[in-house]
């Protein structure tokens, strides 16, 4: 293939940071000249950083990018620059990739295969492309450019590219992770380029963004089938190949399944608190299980002194929870306030005994405390200009198992897409890492507890988590109805019960932190369901 060195450079680009993002294709640029490369790829919409939203809507902001990408290529030598960026072409936005070479742009793809399911809304903002079979000409071999969506159907550009001549193409991407996700790529690359029978150069986005994290693994795929090249994950890398002498060897990947969730929440964590500004880090610590892995993200997102675990004991906290909460702050390596709330819990009290009075204690007085400690957390927040942690899981976000305006008070929700289940297993694969119980085993042991009210543990409310999550799992992310899942195999009463938890709780998590998106199907931009509601499942 007349030694065409080509290469993919995975950056991490900032939403809207139009300067930043310049400044990162040009330093990956000018590393892949060094290095010889005849053309670099950049990942999808790389000028604007992925997804822009509804800035797309913003004319001005069009604009800048149009100036921006001028900008770039005047700056481009004889190694080529395929970046991706909205075009405004003939009174239509379209989701292009502009090939820069020599000063200029000397030509220009436009995405054929728009998304519009799941977290994408490329419908609400671009035109298809209609260029069929549109090949480059780099450095003596012609290459068949297209972006994401349109390398996963088997009649997709890339047939007509490969028709009119294309020795090898190009795709890139912005693939946000989910679980399971590396895996589908790879089968679905290696499927393409035996159906082609050309190599293909997969560039992916890296880096979080809001509740989406893009983790990167860019690939190179032989024209066997047979992964040749592979960038890291979670981080940024420029992955280089020479598509003349592609290794007929596979690259495995590098973490198993749970620790890629475990380095997705850091990477998502790490991107949103700086990309918005923040430094630090507050997380109440409980010493329960979901506070303990949301402050051992955080430290390893940010480092030890930028986490700063609060301890907020109450009448009903347990001796063991304040000196588990306190044991693993320590092997964190973290400061801790303690803010008992038994003062303002007791205040509370008196100034609601007029409006309680006759009444039996229940939820409004559990909830009381929730309310309590949210309120320490934004004020310690508010005061050092430290972004909240809050530390529900998908179990509790799912069923409402969380306090509104109390724990679910917070700038981000760290494991918001995580089943109570995955919890455990991500403890463990951090202790074994750390090579010593970094989160203490009294923690991982302890029947789960909210400790607003005498002994109470999580099972008094909820299924046990093993039978809920996967209920949950079902009815949440594969859309099954109750019927279904009851066909499955799960028992009738708790399904029901459980989905009733799940629909008379959307209100709540309307207004919950955004969070890590791990899974097929996270609350959010994922799952757009009514809050009135009746239809009964």
């Amino acid at each position: 293939m007349n030694g065409l060195r080509i290469s993919a450079a995975q950056i991490n680009c900032v939403v809207g940071d139009l300067v930043g993002n310049l400044a990162r294709i040009r330093d990956s640029y000018d590393s892949a000249v060094l290095q010889g490369c005849d053309a670099v790829v950049f990942p999808e919409l790389t000028i604007t950083g992925y997804p822009p939203e509804d800035l797309l809507l913003r004319a001005a902001f069009i604009a800048q990018c149009a100036m921006f990408v001028e900008q770039l290529a005047s700056g481009i030598g004889t190694t080529s620059a395929i970046v991706g960026f909205p075009e405004l072409h003939a009174g239509a936005l379209y989701n292009s990739a502009a090939v820069m070479r020599d000063g200029g742009i000397v030509g220009v793809y436009r995405k054929q295969l728009l998304p519009n399911y799941s977290v994408f809304d490329e419908a609400r903002y671009f035109e298809p492309g209609t260029d069929i079979g549109q090949t480059f000409a780099i450095a003596g071999v012609q290459v068949g450019v297209t972006i994401c969506e349109d390398a996963w159907s088997a009649n997709g550009p890339m047939t007509a590219q490969v028709a009119a001549g294309a020795e090898v193409c190009v795709n890139l991407n912005a693939s946000p992770y989910l679980r399971g996700r590396l895996q589908a790529r790879e089968s679905m690359l290696s499927e393409r380029a035996v159906q082609l029978g050309v190599p293909i150069v997969y560039c992916n986005l890296v880096g979080g963004q809001d509740e989406l994290v893009f983790d990167g693994g860019s690939l190179v795929v032989n024209s066997s089938g047979a992964i040749a090249g592979r960038a890291r994950q979670y981080e940024e890398d420029l992955l280089i190949a020479d598509l003349h002498d592609l290794s007929q060897s596979r690259l495995e990947p590098t973490f198993d399944a749970v620790r890629e969730v475990y380095e997705a929440l850091v990477l998502g964590t790490r991107d949103y608190v700086r990309k918005t500004g923040f430094h630090d880090v507050a997380v109440a610590m409980s010493g329960g299980i979901d506070s303990a892995i949301v402050a051992a993200i955080a430290v390893d997102a940010l480092g030890p002194e930028h986490v700063h675990g609060v301890l907020m004991p109450s009448r009903y906290s347990s001796d063991g929870s304040v000196t588990d909460a306190a044991l693993e702050a320590q092997h964190l390596g973290i400061e801790t306030y303690t803010v008992p709330i038994e003062a303002a819990h007791g205040a509370f009290e008196s100034m609601l005994a007029g409006a309680f009075a006759g009444t039996t204690v229940g939820l409004a007085e559990e909830n009381m405390q929730a309310r309590i400690r949210a309120n320490v957390m934004m004020s310690i927040s508010n005061k050092f200009n430290w972004m909240v942690l809050t530390t529900g899981n998908k179990s509790e976000m799912a069923t409402g198992y969380a306090t509104l305006y109390g724990d679910m008070a917070g700038g981000y929700a760290v494991i918001k897409d995580v089943p109570k289940t995955l919890v455990y297993q991500l403890c463990e694969e951090r202790n074994t890492r750390a090579g010593f119980d970094l989160i203490p085993r009294a923690v991982i042991e302890k029947p789960p507890s909210a400790e607003l009210r005498p002994d109470q543990k999580d099972s008094d409310s909820l299924p046990d988590y093993a039978v809920l999550d996967p209920i949950i799992e079902g009815y949440v992310e594969d859309d099954l109805s109750v019927a279904e899942l009851v066909a499955l195999g799960h028992e009738e009463a708790t399904v029901r019960r459980v989905a009733q938890m799940v629909d008379r709780n959307e209100y709540k998590r309307r207004q919950a932190a955004p969070g890590v998106r791990i899974t097929r199907k996270a609350f959010g931009k994922d799952r757009r369901l009514p809050i009135t509601n009746r239809w009964p499942g």
